[in-house]
């Protein structure tokens, strides 16, 4: 990771390649550096027409001095809207930019105050953030010369906010660290990381962390009556794993179990996917991915909260071995499933996994994360998630900690009349209803197999994969869902 600095000095003083600037729309860019190079800046900017769109940059040089400097401007957009989520896309969009000028050294001035950061913790926490999350890459597989090498430094100007920008600093970096690992986790192809071999990288990626973990293969799972997300697993030569990771403090003030959903793989099993689908499918274990980045997080802060990841890793693959439509599915709960969708596979994963989950952890609030459902995407686009839940408490604390972690999540309707779209006249249900509601009717689903414990779904298909370069994200996993998580556990353990 880009080693990140705070300074007391001001950008113009720092021995930095470049300089990184941020720009309200409403804000005189002259005033942003002082003197001549504050008006060359604005003549730049307004040569090249430069609006201060959020997440939007441009490149251009001033005098400092007896040399010339080059300078990073990312907008910021309406300053009264200014909020988590703005100041991240501009932090990581200008260090992307940063990246690309092939330099070692970076310097950053902190954003003025504006709407919902105004306070000065949020607003540098989210800042560094930002830094962090935008100096990431997936290049691992390109040749040498294609590689663009990462900032060495990044140093923060904070002036005489430096010694409270730097409390900032540990929180910001262990929310990067976790969201760069699911990031990671997400962008390996599906020839590299098969359940077997993820469930050996989660063992190795903990040892010495504090963190305990348990992997259960084949005939543990057998033993265990996970038959639904082992007749998953069936189609594929790779067997199943199920992951269960332990962050215990030594005074924890709650249990908290999140679950993941890992389908290293989804072809469809016999509802195969068609071109123009099937091609991403590696991102199908975001939701596990981002319980790992989570846990890691959790760790890394010394929550005083007792966090439980449990991920269900299978491939859903098409052979002679595979699960079909019509079969009836015994799960360890008990309920039988009917399946009329092999490709309504996640669910079925979840269903053993939650149960297990409720009745051997036994936590005070369950949170599950997948990549469940197209339907999620159609209703909130390709940026928001999707909350469900009966405790309404729970969904507000829940969306409350994805506003202050700057992602977008919405809370969806349980409408228990939608329920009767998965009765089946042969099992205890089916695994997917019609295409009307498809989102709620997997909610409902799910929701059979978690007792009595308070719990949460958050579907988070749109987010956890960019097909394009997005201003925060950047392309390809996101790690969407470990901040919000990170900011819930960090609430309930305060």
């Amino acid at each position: 990771m880009t080693k990140v600095q705070v300074s007391p000095q001001g950008v113009l003083d720092l021995r930095t390649d470049l300089d990184l600037l941020f720009l309200h729309q409403e804000q005189p860019a002259r005033k942003v550096l002082p003197g001549k190079a504050g008006r060359q800046l604005a003549d730049a900017l307004a040569r090249r027409g430069f609006e201060a769109e959020v997440g939007k940059t441009v490149a251009v040089e001033v005098d400092a001095g007896s040399a010339r400097r080059l300078v990073i401007v990312a907008g910021l957009g309406k300053k009264e809207k200014t909020d988590a989520r703005a100041l991240h896309a501009a932090a990581a969009a200008g260090m992307r930019a940063a990246r690309k000028c092939k330099l070692g050294t970076a310097g950053v001035a902190l954003p003025a105050a504006a709407g919902g950061m105004r306070d000065l913790e949020s607003r540098s926490r989210a800042l560094l953030e930002g830094l962090l999350i935008g100096s990431y890459s997936f290049d691992r597989y390109l040749s040498r010369g294609d590689q663009a090498p990462p900032l060495r430094r990044i140093v923060v100007a904070a002036g005489q906010h430096a010694a409270a920008v730097k409390k900032s600093l540990a929180p910001a970096m262990a929310l990067a660290e976790g969201v760069m690992l699911a990031r990671d986790l997400v962008n390996e192809p599906a020839g590299v990381l098969d359940p077997v071999s993820y469930a050996a990288r989660i063992r190795r990626h903990f040892r010495s962390r504090g963190v305990q973990v348990r992997v259960f293969g084949r005939s543990q799972l057998e033993k265990m009556k996970m038959g639904a997300l082992l007749q998953v697993a069936a189609g594929s030569e790779v067997p199943a794993r199920v992951a269960h990771l332990v962050w215990r403090p030594a005074r924890p003030k709650k249990r908290v179990a999140l679950v993941g959903k890992g389908v290293t793989f989804d072809a469809g099993g016999y509802n195969l996917k068609t071109t123009g689908h099937i091609e991403t499918m590696k991102c199908d274990m975001a939701g596990s991915a981002a319980v790992i980045g989570a846990v890691h997080a959790a760790a890394r802060l010394k929550l005083p909260v007792e966090v439980h990841g449990v991920v269900g890793l299978v491939e859903n693959l098409v052979s002679g071995k595979a699960y079909k439509p019509g079969d009836i599915l015994h799960t360890r709960s008990g309920k039988t499933i009917e399946i009329n969708n092999t490709d309504a596979e996640g669910r079925l994963v979840l269903a053993d996994i939650l149960d297990y989950a409720q009745t051997t952890i036994k936590p005070d609030v369950m949170i599950d994360l997948a990549t469940l459902t197209g339907a999620c995407v159609v209703a909130l686009g390709e940026r928001c998630s999707a909350v469900f839940g009966s405790d309404e408490v729970l969904r507000k604390d829940l969306l409350a900690a994805a506003q202050r972690a700057g992602e977008l999540m919405w809370p969806l309707p349980l409408i228990e009349d939608y329920f009767e779209q998965l009765r089946s006249p042969i099992a205890d249900c089916r695994n997917t209803g019609s295409r009307w509601g498809g989102s709620i009717t997997a909610a409902l689903f799910l929701e059979q197999f978690v007792g009595q414990t308070p719990w949460l779904h958050l579907d988070i298909a749109g987010p956890a994969f960019s097909e394009k370069e997005d201003a925060f994200w950047g392309e390809g996993g996101t790690g969407a869902g470990v901040p919000t998580l990170l900011a819930f556990l960090a609430g309930i353990g305060a």
